[in-house]
């Protein structure tokens, strides 16, 4: 059973259990570099580092490689994260309420979003995040 009620839990802050420990990436890497930071950092999502200020941050995750190099058998040393990452990205604020944060994550079928605080990345904020908070 759960310790928190969901409704105490729609109304916290994303900010208050995102992760701080963002780990990124360079698009130009290959995603066998991709693959051994994951492993190294333990986490299952790389943010991919914008190439200028004009630019959009990208992502790339552990099922875009099972899906975009193991399925098709390609050589992860001769694929660049930029090739299968996902671009542009949607952010959610530190501000935002778990309630509109999971309701976004239905919506748009995504897994994770980067915290953005209007200035840079701060953390990231998964699905898993939130239903942990159940049990914080």
């Amino acid at each position: 059973m759960a310790n928190k009620s969901v409704k105490e839990v729609r109304f916290t802050k994303v900010g208050s259990i995102m992760k701080k420990n963002v780990v990124s990436i360079e698009g130009k890497q290959t995603v066998a570099d991709a693959v051994k930071m994951m492993r190294e950092n333990k986490v299952s999502s790389l943010l991919v580092n914008r190439r200028g200020k004009e630019d959009a941050w990208g992502i790339v995750t552990r099922k875009d490689v099972v899906n975009k190099i193991i399925d098709p058998g390609k050589n992860p040393e001769n694929v660049r994260v930029f090739e299968i990452m996902s671009k542009p990205l949607v952010m959610v604020s530190p501000g935002l309420t778990i309630k509109y944060c999971a309701r976004l994550f239905n919506q748009s079928g995504i897994r994770r979003a980067p915290v953005f605080d209007g200035k840079e990345v701060i953390g990231i904020v998964s699905n898993t995040d939130i239903f942990n908070a159940l049990m914080d």
